[in-house]
């Protein structure tokens, strides 16, 4: 059944649900979480927390950096832990650091950091393919950045089709296609092993859990030959290699790619075509 363009375009600016786990409506105590911040880095402390004999805290990380040395009152800092400290830590609760992203839940101060792993509402990283972005944000925001920054072309619909042409087959390149939520990748070239292969995917702009709603055909070929493959798209919270690795997308050896392309099998010339659709 084919995917109307409304449909792509809602599934990545759709609300999600409010979460149910964690606690909802407690307030944390601000005064208590300026205490578990620590005076070096200013990021919140986790058991070991040290101390120096004149009572200046700071984290694990932060004690092996100085040397010794108390970075506030530059005693010898020795090798004190602050269990007061860390047990005040077991009593409260803190929002999520994404809580102005939209997760609405409060969790106790050592769940924390496990939780804002996984979080839905945390930030996407760009991913453009072979780029080394650090550009992160939600799917409005990247969607802008890729359009302006990587200058990566944006049409509505459910279909694709491109044309791929590269004069120097063994080259690192890839070749990005933006749809109204999703990416079309062709990744070339790679290697799986020993051998250098080009691989075709595609990676959903959104959580897994959106991107289990739909699945896709991709077709690379050339000369009259063509190679299909049907899956799901990959959450863009999935890394290239990740992908690349699990070798979830169409596979072609450079040699047939080459093949595919006719001529004196030195310029790659590939078409990529497909469709994508939601599942009912």
């Amino acid at each position: 059944m084919a995917t109307s363009a409304a449909e792509l375009r809602g599934s990545h600016f759709r609300k999600a649900a409010t979460p149910n786990s964690g606690n909802l409506g407690k307030q944390s105590t601000g005064n208590m979480q300026d205490l578990l911040d620590c005076p070096v880095c200013f990021t919140m402390m986790y058991p070991p927390i040290f101390q120096c004999p004149n009572g200046h805290t700071l984290c694990s990380q932060c004690r092996a950096r100085v040397k010794n040395s108390c970075p506030i009152c530059r005693g010898e800092l020795g090798n004190i832990r602050c269990l007061a400290l860390e047990k005040i830590a077991e009593s409260i609760e803190l929002p999520c650091t994404y809580q102005s992203a939209g997760c609405c839940d409060i969790f106790p101060y050592y769940s924390k950091p496990k939780h804002e792993e996984n979080c839905k509402y945390r930030p996407y990283n760009c991913p453009y393919a072979g780029a080394e972005c650090s550009v992160t944000g939600d799917i409005s925001i990247l969607i802008k950045h890729l359009k302006n920054d990587h200058k990566v072309d944006m049409h509505d619909g459910c279909t694709f089709n491109h044309r791929y042409v590269k004069s120097d087959a063994g080259e690192i390149d890839n070749a990005t296609w933006m749809l109204t939520a999703l990416f079309v990748v062709l990744r070339l070239p790679t290697c799986l092993g020993m051998s250098p292969v080009y691989m075709a995917f595609l990676r959903f702009m959104g959580t897994e859990d959106e991107a289990r709603e739909f699945s896709y055909s991709i077709e690379v070929g050339g000369n009259g030959r063509k190679l299909t493959w049907q899956g799901v798209p990959r959450s863009i919270r999935d890394s290239h290699q990740k992908v690349r690795d699990s070798q979830d997308g169409l596979i072609i050896q450079r040699n047939l790619a080459l093949f595919f392309s006719g001529g004196d099998r030195q310029e790659l010339k590939l078409k990529v075509s497909g469709r994508i659709w939601k599942e009912q």
